[in-house]
């Protein structure tokens, strides 16, 4: 485990990574808690037998890491988003237990949000991958972030389809740009962003789509990071009708946009104490694999397996919930994160 030691007046509810007592604490609403010997930590994400398919944690504490300034500017997004998302700005995640959690969509009057997106394609053929084939996956991020499928939902997941939501939120394909370059494998660490930066971040959500390498699917980075490196990379065989199955129906694009907006992990990064920040899914202790059996217990409850931000088969997750939806909106809210994408 490795300590980054900060000397912020911050909440302990937006650490990064693994942070064993951040589901205790509170963001008050109109004062900040000093904690002048407080630090993050990162270790390894906990699993059940499985690789880390996404890198946005592990991303994000490099970038916390290099810059300590975008520790401050995610606590002040998690600050505006607790105060809209919650009453009396406290957080909005489990504390455990076996209890369902219900959580209402805000009525936040701002309507169908609508994301335009750039899509660049880095590839030694940028050919390779077809209008048709982006287009595809296009229409998994609508119906994803859209209709939730609870038909699918197993026996005994009943409490699941209250928290099935219609995240109110669509996307637009703005333009594809093609570059080939011969690179084969282009890591985590942005290169890819470098070469090809994205275009006008502020108002378009960039998806590059290339060749990542050591058995990643996708990485993103979160609100409030440089706009220089502000979006989405996902491996080619990710996008429907690629060559990663079972991780090729397009779900890691929702997966990663999730993360774009603000939303961790379902597992929190950590054990059964570490928290996503959302109300209505249940603690789990680590990240899940293949299509379990329902239901998978940990942290005394059912894990949400089929949560779009698990681990899962893509055929295997089609749900996100109402309190992420609460979550991913309030980006958009006046002053939000994301609020310049909607003029």
């Amino acid at each position: 485990m490795k300590r980054i030691f900060l000397t912020l007046a911050v909440a302990a509810s937006v650490l990064v990574g693994c942070q064993e007592n951040a589901k205790d604490e509170t963001i008050q609403a109109q004062e900040a808690v000093d904690m002048s010997d407080f630090y993050v930590e990162t270790e390894e994400s906990a699993s059940k037998g499985g690789s880390e398919q996404c890198h946005s944690m592990r991303v994000l504490n490099r970038q916390v890491k290099e810059n300590p300034g975008l520790y401050k500017k995610m606590y002040d997004i998690e600050y505006a988003t607790r105060k809209l998302t919650t009453a009396k700005g406290k957080p909005g995640g489990n504390t455990g237990g076996s209890g369902d959690v219900d959580v209402l969509p805000i009525e936040d009057g701002l309507g169908t949000i609508n994301i335009p997106v750039y899509v660049h394609v880095v590839l030694p053929d940028a050919n390779s991958v077809s209008n048709s084939q982006i287009q595809a996956q296009m229409n998994v991020l609508n119906d994803d972030f859209s209709s939730p499928n609870t038909n699918q939902l197993p026996s005994g997941a009943s409490d699941f389809i209250n928290d099935a939501t219609n995240t109110g939120i669509q996307f637009t394909l703005a333009g594809t740009f093609r570059h080939n370059d011969s690179r084969s494998s282009w890591g985590t660490n942005d290169a890819v962003k470098a070469a090809y930066p994205p275009i006008t971040p502020s108002t378009h959500l960039n998806i590059w789509v290339c060749e990542i390498g050591g058995g990643i699917l996708g990485y993103a980075q979160f609100p409030g990071g440089n706009s220089a490196t502000d979006g989405v990379v996902l491996l080619t065989g990710t996008l429907p009708g690629g060559n990663s199955a079972p991780y090729n129906l397009g779900r890691t694009a929702t997966h990663e946009v999730g993360h774009y907006l603000n939303l961790r992990h379902i597992w929190g990064d950590g054990r059964c104490r570490q928290d996503d920040f959302v109300a209505d899914t249940p603690s789990s202790d680590a990240s899940n694999y293949g299509c379990p059996t329902f239901p998978d217990v940990s942290c005394k409850s059912a894990d949400m397996t089929m949560n779009y931000m698990d681990y899962t088969n893509d055929s295997c997750m089609y749900m996100f919930t109402d309190g992420q939806r609460n979550r991913m909106r309030a980006l958009f809210a006046s002053g939000g994160a994301r609020s310049s994408m909607l003029n």
